[in-house]
């Protein structure tokens, strides 16, 4: 069964999956449009970093970082290469989605990339009712980012 829970982001499988995250990152955007973060950075006080695995297996990862009051931003959505295919992002995302919910946030935003690579993961939040949107917080337009946000109901 697969269980989602906070997580290190600096424990030693989930940084090898981190920096194999920015290695694609970097592989399929220019430097100047990647804004994956490291391990480090994903351990600030703003964000909140959650695992999913499997008997112990690292399956996945993702993170939510307060922008502003009712405001976050999902961040290191990932799923290992053994794991794609078996829904690991859709369980993720929808954690992360209730989450932000119950913390009382009225929009969660993303930002991810236009290249076909990124096409998996556009698909799988539009599917969730993320819808494209422009800039927020201190990212600028930039031809190889698409910007998406989910409104959450009030609960």
């Amino acid at each position: 069964m697969i269980q989602i829970a906070p997580d290190d982001p600096t424990r030693p499988d989930v940084h090898q999956l981190l920096s194999e995250h920015l290695a694609d990152m970097f592989a399929t955007s220019p430097a100047e449009s990647v804004h994956a973060l490291d391990h480090s950075a994903l351990s600030h006080e703003t964000i909140t970093f959650w695992t999913a695995r499997e008997d112990g297996v690292l399956l996945g990862c993702g993170a939510l970082k307060e922008l502003a009051a009712g405001h976050a931003e999902i961040k290191s959505m990932r799923t290992t290469t053994a794991a794609r295919g078996r829904g690991v992002a859709t369980r993720m995302l929808e954690h992360i989605v209730a989450e932000a919910g119950r913390r009382g946030y009225e929009r969660v935003s993303l930002e991810t990339g236009t290249e076909e690579y990124f096409a998996p993961a556009r698909r799988l939040y539009a599917r969730h009712g993320f819808t494209e949107c422009p800039p927020f917080a201190d990212y600028t337009l930039d031809p190889n980012s698409v910007f998406m946000e989910l409104t959450l109901s009030p609960k």
